[in-house]
């Protein structure tokens, strides 16, 4: 019998394995190793003429197809089949698809954001798909972003937590794992620093100011095992980050050790040629780009000839790409894909996508994603109610039947709740128009009738309109060939819509409106000039204001919006980021008291869009603390959030009050829950350190603890935070502790008033 090729032999070392497969490669097959293009025009050309090393945005039809062509190959070198799950498996039909990752942030609890992604990858990898395009570690600094749902917020500390944990559930036990997929940490880095919003702009940032926010979060996850990087649209001083040298080889390769592999995002290189115009043309680019270290070029297929032009030329030699392929074979080797390609498995998908355990799972989350951010005691309804065998609200002995009017554009929308990213919103053709089965999605109207007690008369009036499109003015496609979005055309009040909605609030005994965003409004090249509501909303909301009736308004959105009076000073006022599948549901069991409302905010509400940026963790120094016509208070801060009680925040006491740089600061601080309903709360833990050698942050999120408390209990919750914790930027671009005083300040959110201080010193 034949021994087999050295690279084909598992018993072998990885880099024996890949030092032979290379040797054994032309030139055209290795440059193909590195391209990453999407199949939804085709694969054949991809694979037969291009020896493509991944594909992405391939139906599930050519993802089979594919496979076969390279069992067909000279080598055999198996595929990475890519797809951006970025809240669920995005474009399979029947998939469980969650909270956007901003819902998932306002649970603050990295254990259930780690069950969501292990939840996905079982359901990714049993497609045939072995590389997801999440987690988004971006840091939200402008609302106008049309990318806000894809980020953790707007505090590096929460985006470490909840990114790590995210990775953590996607790659599981490790890259042998059969349900193991690759998880991409993007976008590297400094992304979300927008120029008024505006998407993929310039990003005018320091390098201190990378390394004091931007940077915190990704090194957190590239030490922790993250086994790709992807790399931003934009660029920093003047240097797209597909070839910033410094960012990429000083720091994440070289400061921060890290081997993983880098992906470019979608036609970075080809970007560098027709749209920042630093690149003469595609060979020039495509040696810029392998020299900078980039080891997978998506979906520019001009890069295949233009960086054999190059090694023609001489301006790039094929050593370099040898490094890159070999980056991305050792990622191949180690997922076991020569001995099991992972291809797609009929039996296991009907076992694992969409099952019931990932239903109460996304339910779970969906709940927990909620946050009830005003009430003047108008919710729970009636008081609330105790949920029956069946999950339907039961009312006590001698409660009247109710009527509730459910009103706005937003209570029977499926997409609008699912947010970007989730079959119907745009990206991939294959589940276009009706996206994902209709059935799996619990609309709020849906959640009503699910759950509303026996004898309940649900009704419901539209109200309004939000949008229309129409064509961008510039042109059907835009200079790479990809086409552009429709543009808004916000819709007018119409008058009969809004004599429908009040007529059905005043015949109701509650009034709930649910209003918000549409998909139109978000993703990529999406960023919105305003963050008011958009069409007939506000008309809508101050016409059901005007009758006099309690009114709780349900906001359903991808992103903090600007309230109208008519909102701001409702009875109730309840935050929906998108909440997924069973997102209605969940909705309706809070109003009814059928849980308790648990989510904090991850991001601060602006009360207009002049205000941007509004992060709490703003560098302090400025001339006075307002606008000559507007407060800088934003109208929600980060991290608040109601609950159905009241919990006391008394007696912080710090137990270490002077301590040297490598102790712990330990507090201790006293909360009461003095309600009748039980509570789950987020005890946030912040710094400020009181003098510093340069501008500084005013406070900054260190920590935060999740204390469940039952009604009239009072508990003395231990504090504990790594002196090395209280670290600042200093002027030449370290991380230090700088010695002297600092305050704990500890809470139920952001708030300066709402927390409670008790001073330490850090000695020298």
């Amino acid at each position: 019998m034949n021994s087999p090729l050295p690279y084909l032999d598992p018993a072998l070392p990885v880099s024996e394995r890949v030092a032979d497969l290379i040797g054994r490669m032309t030139l055209p097959e290795k440059v193909g190793q590195m391209l990453q293009l999407s199949g939804m025009d085709g694969v054949d050309h991809l694979v037969r003429e291009l020896h493509v090393g991944s594909i992405l945005h391939t139906s599930p039809e050519r993802i089979d197809e594919a496979n076969a062509l390279v069992s067909q190959t000279r080598l055999g070198i198996p595929l990475l089949v890519a797809e951006d799950c970025i809240h669920g498996h995005s474009f399979w039909k029947g998939a469980t698809i969650y909270p956007t990752q901003l819902g998932m942030a306002a649970t603050w609890d990295p254990e259930l954001v780690e069950r969501v992604a292990r939840a996905t990858a079982v359901e990714v990898a049993a497609t045939g798909i072995h590389w997801t395009f999440s987690p988004v570690l971006c840091i939200t600094r402008d609302l106008r972003w049309g990318r806000v749902s894809e980020t953790f917020g707007e505090d590096p500390f929460l985006i470490g937590e909840l990114a790590s944990a995210m990775v953590r559930g996607y790659q599981g036990e490790g890259l042998t794992d059969p349900t193991a997929i690759l998880a991409t940490a993007k976008h590297f880095a400094g992304y979300s620093e927008t120029q008024g919003g505006r998407d993929a702009s310039e990003a005018d940032l320091s390098r201190r100011k990378l390394r004091s926010w931007f940077l915190p979060p990704f090194e957190r996850v590239a030490r922790e095992g993250c086994r790709s990087f992807m790399l931003g649209y934009q660029s920093i001083d003047g240097v797209p980050i597909t070839v910033n040298d410094w960012l990429l080889n000083d720091v994440l390769r070289g400061e921060w050790g890290y081997t993983g592999t880098l992906v470019t995002d979608w036609d970075n290189v080809g970007r560098m040629v027709w749209e920042q115009l630093v690149c003469a043309d595609y060979t020039e680019a495509a040696a810029k780009a392998v020299r900078a270290g980039n080891d997978v070029v998506m979906t520019t297929p001009q890069f295949f000839e233009g960086a054999l032009q190059a090694v023609a030329e001489g301006t790039l030699d094929e050593a370099e790409i040898d490094a890159a392929v070999r980056r991305v074979l050792t990622l191949k080797f180690e997922l076991g894909l020569f001995e099991n390609p992972r291809h797609p498995d009929p039996e296991r998908q009907a076992a694992v996508v969409g099952s019931a355990a990932h239903a109460e799972l996304n339910l779970e989350v969906a709940r927990r994603s909620l946050v009830l951010l005003r009430n003047d005691g108008t919710l729970p309804l009636d008081g609330g109610y105790t949920a029956g065998a069946d999950g339907r609200a039961v009312a006590g002995d001698g409660a009247a039947p109710r009527t509730v009017a459910l009103i706005g554009p937003s209570i029977d929308d499926p997409h609008t709740q699912l947010g970007d990213w989730a079959g119907a919103s745009g990206q991939t053709d294959w589940l276009l128009p009706d996206g994902h089965p209709r059935e799996m999605t619990e609309t709020v109207l849906d959640g009503f009738r699910a759950v509303a007690p026996e004898g309940w008369t649900v009704t419901h009036a539209k109200g309004a309109e939000i949008l229309t499109v129409g064509p961008d003015p510039e042109g059907e496609f835009f200079p790479d060939g990809q086409p552009r979005p429709d543009v808004v055309i916000p819709a007018e009040p119409d008058e009969a819509l809004i004599a429908e909605a009040v007529a059905a609030a005043e015949a109701a005994d509650h009034v709930v409106a649910v209003v918000g965003d549409r998909i139109e409004l978000v993703g990529e090249s999406r960023s919105t000039a305003t963050l008011e509501l958009v069409g007939a909303q506000v008309a809508l909301l101050d016409a059901l204001a005007a009758t006099g009736k309690p009114l709780v308004v349900v906001l359903l959105s991808s992103k903090p919006l600007v309230l109208p009076p008519s909102a701001l000073n409702a009875a109730a006022v309840v935050y929906a980021f998108n909440p997924g599948m069973r997102g209605g549901r969940a909705l309706a069991e809070l109003l009814l008291g059928l849980i308790e409302p648990t989510g904090r905010l991850p991001l601060s509400f602006a009360r207009h869009a002049g205000q941007q940026p509004t992060y709490y963790n703003q560098v302090r120094g400025q001339h006075g603390t307002r606008y000559a016509d507007l407060t800088q208070s934003p109208a929600f801060a980060f991290g608040e959030g109601l609950s159905y009680t009241t919990v006391e925040y008394r007696d912080l006491e710090v137990l270490t009050p002077v301590l040297e740089a490598d102790d712990t600061v330990r507090a201790r601080v006293t909360l009461a829950n003095t309600g009748e309903r039980p509570a789950l709360e987020t005890v946030q833990i912040y710094v400020s350190d009181t003098v510093t050698s340069v501008t500084w942050a005013a406070k900054e999120l260190k920590g935060y603890r999740q204390v469940r408390l039952a009604p009239g209990q009072t508990t003395t919750v231990a504090l504990e935070l790594a002196a090395a914790d209280c670290t600042l930027v200093d002027a030449a671009g370290n991380r230090v502790v700088e010695p002297g005083a600092f305050e704990l300040l500890v809470g139920p959110s952001s708030r300066d008033e709402a927390l409670l201080r008790a001073g330490f010193a850090i000695k020298g």
